[in-house]
């Protein structure tokens, strides 16, 4: 097959997240099944308009958000697919964040979306109030209006309700099998001295960084030595935020932001820290957390969609309700229980062996095969 996906971010835009490794993981599986697949995603700073990751061609223009309009890469993409894509491919995936590209208006080949998570409530705490309501808005005129006869390609059953709940039929929901890109890594059994605790993802206000830093500050309150290791980066004005917070809390010498790491570096981390908080407002799926069970690091999540659906509470990881303080008195509990810490931990390690990414390419471009319309 030939197919082109259209995406805002490509795997090596600074601000990439899960979402951008899952698309590049299956697409590079495509490619080595025999397919050609073009991703035409944004352009950022010094990057190449056209380069080749692991089979992958990537052709970047426009800008992620959309309300730069006619130079957003939505609005780039309709004029890239009238110029030059039409008749080119067999099957276009409409891979969605918060907006489509709104490929059943324009898009004549088959057709396909992919989509981790409905934003809904994210948009006003990403965008406030008025362009929050605006972007809410689209999205479910969009949905209901657009989408309807079109199949989904989505990673959780959290994913899924929140579609069905937006008008698309159950039917035409697909749920994937996701999986865990893990490196030529030997677990180390060293965990740190002190009780550290991990945080890793995209610096952005949905993923909790600032719930993270006050769990900490609480657990402080019972094991002094505790710390915080921030892994991830994100646009300049938060993470300066982040860190003056840190600041003025006066924990700087308690709290190190790593910024971007390599996948190595990413899995040391995991393996030497005790816990991985996962603070996130919502989740399409939680990735770091069968990662951080492959390091031997056991997660504590927020009982939010898409992290519900990965841990089970006791079993694989710990999930509280939706607050620092919760999050805190688990964080002290678990390290306080020598003997459940380990009964977990186990567990998480052997629920990291589940995700595999060849099954997932092989599934997903059969369920692209029979169902793009």
């Amino acid at each position: 097959m030939r197919i082109l996906i259209f995406n805002w971010r490509d795997i090596k835009n600074p601000t990439s997240g899960g979402a951008e490794i899952l698309t590049h993981e299956l697409a590079r599986r495509w490619v080595e099944r025999g397919n050609k697949v073009v991703m035409f995603c944004s352009f950022y700073k010094n990057a190449k308009q056209k380069e080749s990751v692991d089979g992958v061609e990537i052709i970047r223009e426009g800008n992620p958000d959309a309300r730069h309009l006619w130079n957003s890469v939505h609005f780039k993409a309709f004029i890239n697919y009238k110029r030059k894509f039409k008749g080119n491919f067999d099957v276009v995936i409409d891979e969605i964040h918060g907006l489509p590209f709104f490929t059943p208006l324009y898009v004549k080949e088959k057709k396909i979306a992919l989509i981790c998570e409905v934003a809904g409530g994210l948009w006003y705490k990403m965008y406030g109030s008025i362009f929050g309501s605006i972007g809410r808005l689209v999205e479910i005129i969009y949905l209901k209006l657009f989408y309807q006869q079109l199949h989904f390609l989505t990673i959780s059953n959290s994913t899924k309700h929140d579609l069905i709940s937006n008008g698309i039929k159950e039917s035409y929901i697909h749920v994937i099998p996701m999986g865990v890109k893990l490196p030529n890594y030997k677990r180390s059994i060293l965990k740190e001295k002190a009780p550290t605790l991990l945080v890793v993802g995209r610096l952005s206000k949905p993923k909790g960084i600032e719930d993270a830093i006050k769990v900490l500050e609480y657990v402080l309150k019972f094991m002094p030595s505790a710390r915080l290791w921030i892994v991830g980066r994100g646009e300049a004005e938060y993470t300066n935020y982040l860190k003056k917070i840190t600041s003025d809390k006066g924990l700087e010498n308690k709290v190190v932001f790593y910024g971007y790491v390599s996948e190595d570096e990413k899995f040391s981390l995991m393996s030497r820290a005790h816990l991985l908080l996962v603070p996130s407002t919502k989740e399409g799926f939680g990735l770091t957390i069968p990662e951080a069970g492959f390091a031997g690091t056991l997660s504590i999540v927020y009982k939010v969609s898409g992290l519900r659906d990965i841990v089970e509470e006791g079993v694989n990881g710990i999930i509280v309700n939706k607050d620092p303080l919760s999050m805190g008195k688990a964080v002290v509990e678990i390290l306080s229980d020598k003997k459940k810490y380990a009964e977990i931990r186990k567990n998480a390690i052997e629920f990291s062996k589940r995700f595999d990414y060849e099954a997932s390419g092989s599934e997903t471009l059969n369920l692209i095969a029979k169902y793009s319309l």
